[in-house]
This record gives structure tokens, C-alpha cells and sequence, in this order.
């Protein structure tokens, strides 16, 4: 795959670095880095540095803004990267040790309370239910949480991955949905969270 589109582009070498290095565009005849400059390992490990489009955000954190209530410092949820309405939603939360419950929780050794955790898989639950047309608009609070297991810390620095599934709706004010957390695909939490439409 070439590492442009339409306009020829050259990597420019680091201070120090030989030169000069791969230039690849259409029509230039170079199908891979020069025999000067990069090699392909450097080639290689430059296009798997590349964003994946298959994360890119299916909804902002400005959307997400208009979707939920929950505003500083309570929220949890920076990107949407899946999503189908009234089915599931998978999110990013990205835990930073600026946030402040690393103030107290706990000094030293900072480890995002657990309760934190649950709350932000329960606004990616919520994310699922807000975009149901025909639901009722209004406040949806925690009902119940049942079998919620913590499987390993969550610490600054990592990104939660969180996926919820709607298991169930009735009578257009209770819910139910599945939860899991995971952090660079190890489970960090599981539960099933229930909700309420408050009048």
C-alpha cells in the first residue's frame, strides 16, 4: 500500500540520518523504499503506525455532549466507535491521571475507583437508549447492577474499551443492558446494570 494518495511525498530523515529516503507516488516507477534511506522494516512499521480507520469515531465527544446529561467531571465517555441504535454501542474512555479522583484514590498509587469504572459503562448504556425513537425523552438513572466483577486495575495512562448490549425494555421505562470493560483486550469489569426513567 502506498504511503500516499495523490501527491508525492518524501520521508524526511532525522537529523543525521542517511539520505536521501523513499519517495513512493503514482508514477514515479518506486513500488517500495529506496535502496537508500528506509528500509522496509522502517517502511512497514511507519504504515502500521497509521490511524485504523476502523476507529475512527462514529460519534464525537461533542455529540456524545448532546446526547447525555453527565458533564464534568462525571464525564466518562470520549468516543463512540460503534454504534446501532436500540442494539449496542462500544466507546473509548480514556483514563488520565489529571482526572480528579487520582487526588485521593489513592495517593501514591493511583487506581480509578471501581464505581467509576461501572458508571462509565452505564453511560455507554445509556448511549443505546437515547437514540430510541420510540422511547420517552427523559432522565435515566441506575435501577439495579447485578453480577459486576472487577477483574484487574485501571490505572492512568490506560484506555477502556467498553461495550454494552441491550438485553431487554419494558413498558418504555426499564431497561436492561450487558457490560464489559476491557483494557487493551484484557476484561477489566462485567456486569448487567438496569435503569429507570425518572418522571
Amino acid at each position: 500500500m502506498p504511503l500516499t494518495d495523490s501527491a508525492a511525498q518524501t520521508l524526511v530523515p532525522a537529523p543525521g540520518s542517511p539520505s536521501p529516503v523513499a519517495t513512493d507516488a503514482p508514477g514515479s516507477g518506486a513500488e517500495g523504499p529506496a535502496e537508500e534511506g528506509l528500509d522496509a522494516a522502517s517502511v512497514a512499521s511507519f504504515r502500521s503506525a497509521q490511524p485504523d480507520p476502523a476507529a475512527a469515531a462514529v460519534l464525537t465527544c461533542e455529540q456524545i455532549l448532546g446526547l447525555l446529561p453527565h458533564r464534568y467531571p462525571f464525564a466518562l465517555v470520549d468516543r463512540v466507535i460503534a454504534h446501532e441504535p436500540g442494539k449496542s454501542a462500544e466507546a473509548i474512555k480514556n483514563v488520565t491521571f489529571n482526572e480528579p479522583q487520582f487526588q485521593g484514590h489513592f495517593p501514591g498509587r493511583p487506581l480509578m475507583p471501581g464505581v467509576l469504572i461501572v458508571e462509565a459503562m452505564a453511560q455507554v448504556g445509556g448511549l443505546i437508549v437515547t437514540q430510541m425513537p420510540d422511547l420517552p425523552k427523559g432522565l435515566f438513572v441506575f435501577a439495579g447492577i447485578d453480577g459486576v466483577r472487577f477483574r484487574r486495575p485501571v490505572v492512568p495512562g490506560d484506555q477502556l474499551r467498553i461495550r454494552c448490549e441491550l438485553i431487554s425494555i419494558k413498558r418504555k421505562r426499564f431497561g436492561k443492558v450487558r457490560a464489559q470493560a476491557t483494557v487493551e483486550g484484557e476484561l477489566v469489569c462485567s456486569g448487567e446494570l438496569m435503569f429507570s426513567l425518572v418522571d
